[in-house]
């Protein structure tokens, strides 16, 4: 399985609605360190100044969030969202410029919707 997750184009499982419906679904389960890296990548998506390859990018690290079958289940408790955190954070690192005051703020009120203060 490993081999077929490698191999994939995640950007091509990149869709606004699987994005938030993932979202909903797993925030709880994911927690906030993923959702917050999840939504950072969202938000700055939306800027007229991102790039093309910073889109590329976010693209396809939130392709590989929402693809059901990557490397960890996500159905498994604890370490079932580690590989997506790690993919979010090198994403993150990557595109950090373009992750503004605006971006995190929008993160951040999302996040108390969810999780509360």
């Amino acid at each position: 399985m490993a081999d077929n997750v490698d191999n994939r184009n995640y950007a091509e499982d990149f869709s606004e609605a699987s994005f938030w419906d993932k979202l909903l679904k797993y925030a709880i389960i994911a927690g906030k360190e993923v959702v917050e890296k999840a939504l950072w990548l969202y938000y700055a998506l939306e800027g007229p100044d991102v790039p093309a390859w910073a889109k590329a990018t976010i693209i396809g690290a939130l392709g590989y969030f929402i693809f059901p079958a990557d490397a960890i289940p996500d159905i498994l408790p604890a370490v079932g969202y580690a590989d997506d955190l790690g993919v979010l954070t090198a994403a993150v690192a990557a595109i950090a410029f373009y992750i503004n005051q605006n971006v995190k703020d929008k993160a951040a009120s999302k996040l108390i919707d969810w999780f509360g203060e």
